[in-house]
């Protein structure tokens, strides 16, 4: 079947008319791009503040609790599914490797593969997160779990898994938080309050941020003129 006969090609046209002679003025075109980049970097950025708003005093709470257990020897285990997978690799790496102050132990539960699957296969998917938990965390460690939805169920499993072995635990979700919201074992959960799964997932990328950089801060490896000049 040729591309003008595939009734997919409307749908790739319609996305990218500027591809398909006669299909659209791309000064047009070009113009619809700026004005919706424009309108999102202006939805992130709010979102941005509101977040500095409503949680700025909770996430520097929560940022002196992450340094008091990585001081006794914590050690952080993040994890999420998709792209939340991708930025629970972010947090562990921001955390282990960071651009300055010090190095602390962290470890994003999806970056075994063989790990992941074998789990996944033999046992289950909503156990994939609780799993590893079960046989690495320990008391004094912290678990920081990520859902735009905030209704992952290993998510929600995992979390289970760290309360009972007296992990901190942090959650990140968006909208109005989901099943997060519902869950009472969470001693910090932080919402953005927004139903793009994009917008949730950049202001998500700056809280894990600032609680790094706070919690450098709290262990005395960052001082406040920096956080500042940096915010």
């Amino acid at each position: 079947m040729s591309t003008l006969e595939d009734p997919r090609a409307d749908g790739v046209r319609g996305l990218y008319p500027f591809l398909y002679p006669g299909q659209a003025d791309l000064d047009s075109v070009l113009a619809d791009a700026c004005r919706s980049t424009e309108e999102k970097a202006a939805e992130i950025v709010r979102l941005r503040w509101q977040m500095a708003e409503v949680a700025g005093d909770e996430l520097a709470e929560c940022a002196e609790e992450m340094a008091i257990r990585f001081a006794s020897g914590g050690r952080l285990f993040a994890f999420g599914n998709g792209g939340s997978s991708t930025d629970a690799q972010e947090v562990a790496t921001t955390f282990l490797h960071p651009p300055y102050g010090l190095s602390l132990p962290a470890l994003s539960l999806t970056s075994d593969v063989a790990v992941v699957t074998a789990l996944s296969n033999d046992v289950g998917f909503d156990v994939v997160f609780a799993r590893q938990l079960a046989a690495l965390g320990r008391r004094g460690d912290i678990a920081v779990g990520l859902s735009t939805s905030g209704g992952s169920f290993n998510v929600l499993q995992a979390f289970e898994e760290a309360a009972r072995q007296g992990m901190l635990t942090i959650g990140l979700a968006g909208d109005q938080g989901g099943r997060l919201a519902e869950l009472d074992l969470l001693d910090y959960l932080f919402v953005v309050p927004s139903s793009s799964v994009h917008r949730i997932q950049e202001a998500q990328t700056t809280v894990y941020h600032v609680l790094w950089e706070l919690t450098q801060h709290a262990l005395g490896a960052v001082p406040a003129e920096r956080i500042h000049d940096t915010g």
